[in-house]
């Protein structure tokens, strides 16, 4: 079968060998991810007809108005792989602890616990930009068959076995990873499948997109300010683009196509940074480090950072690799 004409769901049964874990688990989970984005999607793309848009009335975990968006694809998502009994623990953004799910089999042997974000730059929805979902995969720690704990949760990024994200925009992707590379899917809306439009997506080593919110740069540390300046300089290739759209999902997918580097970092507002390790920046570090790219804290591989909570912040430089290097250089000489 040509790879033009390959769907999603096709393509995870042709490539499933390729997984260490080969029960087909993995397979039926990135399948209730995919059915459930496209529920997602149908509600975004309404969003602007419907009373869906803004907030909710509460308040998440990490202090942020919850729109009613975020909260309806959140219970989709849960409900999603909750129901097809293939995950032990589910833990969310938009939760204030994770979810521990008892399987509907008496032997409890469900392996994978998700973290996710189920729709991350929400309150772009109001101006019509580009969201999207976000999403990581572990198998468990703790013994089959026994509850869930924070322990399955609380792991180093290296040891996913699954990442991706889904970008819902002028066309929605589906863009995942396995360990072995990464791939894009794009949705036909006609008919509600994802095909594969983007095989083996790739970072350039080098770019010429910097993607950083520069209103906070008086509160940056040194090196990422001698970077932004570097980045502006009229030298060889630069000055580099500056594009910032303030939905991860959209810089990051951006950047993989285009070369770039995006930035996060911390700042006198916040002193650990903003993304969250756990849902944001584990698995597009994945995703990144799949695709030839690199992702760190200015010193550190993100996926190397021990998580001690769930909603933990980290400071986060994500992109074409020499790019995260020269701002490392940065960082580290501005110690």
């Amino acid at each position: 079968m040509s790879q033009r004409n390959q769907t999603l769901g096709e393509f995870i049964i042709e490539n499933q060998q390729s997984f260490k874990y080969t029960s087909g688990e993995l397979s039926r989970l990135i399948n209730a991810i995919r059915l459930a984005a496209k529920v997602v999607n149908h509600e975004v793309n309404k969003a602007g007809l419907v009373d869906i848009i803004g907030e909710a009335g509460d308040t998440n975990i990490q202090g942020e108005d919850q729109q009613k968006l975020d909260v309806f694809a959140n219970d989709l998502f849960i409900k999603a792989m909750t129901r097809r009994n293939i995950v032990c623990g589910i833990a969310s953004e938009e939760e204030d602890d994770f979810v521990a799910i008892n399987s509907q089999d008496e032997n409890n042997q469900n392996k994978y616990v998700v973290l996710i974000d189920p729709l991350d730059g929400s309150s772009n929805i109001d101006v019509n930009v580009s969201v999207g979902t976000i999403f990581s995969i572990y198998r468990r720690v703790t013994e089959v068959g026994t509850p869930v704990t924070i322990d399955d949760f609380l792991q180093k990024g290296n040891k996913q076995v699954a990442a991706g994200y889904v970008i819902y925009g002028t066309s929605t992707m589906l863009v995942y990873t396995t360990g072995d590379g990464v791939n894009g899917f794009t949705l036909n809306p006609a008919i509600g499948t994802f095909y594969l439009s983007h095989p083996n997506m790739q970072f350039p080593e080098d770019g010429q997109i910097y993607s950083v919110n520069e209103g906070n740069y008086i509160h940056f540390p040194q090196g990422i300010k001698d970077y932004i300046k570097y980045c502006q300089m009229e030298e060889g290739d630069r000055p580099y683009t500056s594009r910032y759209i303030g939905s991860l999902v959209s810089d990051f997918h951006r950047n993989m196509i285009k070369g770039g580097i995006y930035m996060y970092p911390k700042s006198s507002m916040n002193s650990n940074g903003k993304l969250r390790l756990l849902y944001e920046c584990n698995p597009m570090a994945y995703i990144a480090e799949q695709a030839n790219g690199r992702a760190s804290d200015g010193f550190t591989r993100i996926m190397d950072i021990e998580p001690t909570k769930l909603h933990q912040r980290v400071p986060f430089l994500c992109g074409s690799k020499n790019m995260v290097k020269k701002v490392e250089e940065f960082m580290e000489k501005a110690k």
